[in-house]
């Protein structure tokens, strides 16, 4: 298996449909959050739909590199959930992050090997790989913030 299916299946793990690093997925997990779970502050914590806003943020970030154009996002704007006040409009953060991840895996695949080794944008943000493998552990990280927060959420 070439190095870059190896990478997209990871990242399909984490977002669809593993269950070997983690116990689950965020498809998995968000499947049942309701509209008032996802927006339901814990104290100083951020919300499961802040949480699944950024996610999406950095992954629709660098389909956009994927495709050819600039690196666009910034660290200061990934948190910048817009309202959500309806089951229609957090089941739209749903779907964007859906789609865009599909996008993220499927753009990945179609990579050659060779492109890892490549800088990714500027010399300051390393390789293609190294990117890579943040965005599978970034995705991670905040995946088990999701799970603590249900769990949370489920006691309250």
């Amino acid at each position: 298996m070439s190095s870059v299916s190896q990478l997209s299946k990871r990242f399909r793990e984490v977002l669809f449909d593993g269950l070997w690093i983690a116990n689950t997925n965020f498809k998995d997990q968000l499947s049942d959050v309701t509209l008032e779970q996802a927006v339901k502050k814990i104290d100083s914590l951020n919300t499961i739909a802040m949480l699944t806003f950024h996610i999406d943020y950095y992954i629709a970030g660098i389909v956009n590199v994927f495709e050819g154009g600039d690196l666009e996002i910034k660290d200061k704007f990934s948190f910048d959930l817009p309202s959500i006040d309806s089951q229609e409009q957090w089941e739209g953060l749903l779907h964007k992050l859906w789609m865009d991840s599909e996008k993220f895996a499927t753009l990945l695949e179609q990579m050659p090997d060779t492109k890892l080794d490549e800088v990714f944008v500027d010399e300051k943000y390393g390789t293609y790989q190294r990117n890579i493998d943040g965005m599978i552990e970034h995705c991670y990280y905040h995946l088990g913030q999701i799970t603590l927060l249900k769990k949370l959420l489920k006691n309250q």
